[in-house]
């Protein structure tokens, strides 16, 4: 059930955004109206992830899975391999309880599994042909990115890909306020969310979200090992990348 997000309707000492379960409820209808373009990313990235997929033994890895949607998205793909074997990890309890439950099917036939782990503490991946980090590396500590982009790098097998959806800060600092003035009027517009609704959440948001400019992702990639890296998409202050291990 997609639950229509109203939490930063309610007035009063706005608290740290955190994926508890009152996030959880509403987490789906909530990065939908929040991530321009999010239903094409995701089936532009399907689509994408299938051309690195082997035809036997592929493994995927998806880091912040949320509440499953992007390993949804693969699973149902026509091109998935039948014996493809996909993972998401995330810290929060109450996101892969609806995980499970958008792929009790996959977790039967047990080609789904989910873990529960903190990303700055993952334990060792396993060797494996794509990794995903969703708007994810974005919620980790800046201190500890270059630690997991190094775990990811490792875990990838030759010609494996790492895909990074992040928001952006624009590599022009004078370009950031008409940027980001363009994504409220697109919240506003085209996702009903209020003037209101977008300062709470910007104050909630504030303290645990610390975006990058792109340049800054690229260089981090580099810095990794990776040499092969695009920019597929871009939407103002939203980029995806690849990067392709040699």
């Amino acid at each position: 059930m997609n639950t229509q997000d109203k939490i930063f309707k309610q007035i009063g000492k706005m608290e740290d955004f955190a994926f508890d379960e009152k996030v959880a409820q509403v987490f789906d209808n909530m990065v939908a109206r929040s991530v321009p373009f999010y239903s094409e990313i995701q089936r532009l990235q399907a689509d994408l992830i299938m051309d690195f997929l082997p035809a036997e033994s592929a493994v995927l890895c998806d880091l912040g899975c949320s509440t499953g949607t992007t390993l949804a998205h693969i699973a149902a793909h026509p091109r998935c391999p039948a014996s493809a074997r996909l993972i998401g990890y995330d810290n929060s309890e109450p996101m892969l309880d609806r995980a499970r439950a958008k792929l009790a099917e996959q977790l039967s036939a047990e080609t789904v599994t989910f873990i529960c782990a903190d990303l700055s503490a993952l334990p060792e991946l396993p060797a494996c042909h794509v990794i995903i980090l969703n708007w994810t590396l974005q919620f980790v500590r800046p201190i500890q990115r270059e630690h997991l982009l190094k775990n990811t790098y490792a875990a990838l097998r030759p010609g494996g890909i790492l895909l990074v959806s992040e928001k952006i800060l624009a590599n022009d600092a004078a370009l950031n306020r008409p940027y980001i003035n363009q994504y409220l009027h697109f919240k506003s517009t085209h996702s009903g969310y209020t003037d209101a609704e977008n300062r709470r959440k910007r104050e909630a948001l504030e303290n645990v979200l610390v975006p990058y400019r792109l340049d800054e992702n690229l260089a981090l990639l580099e810095r990794v090992g990776f040499k092969r890296i695009d920019t597929y998409f871009r939407w103002l202050n939203f980029a995806c990348m690849i990067a392709v291990k040699g």
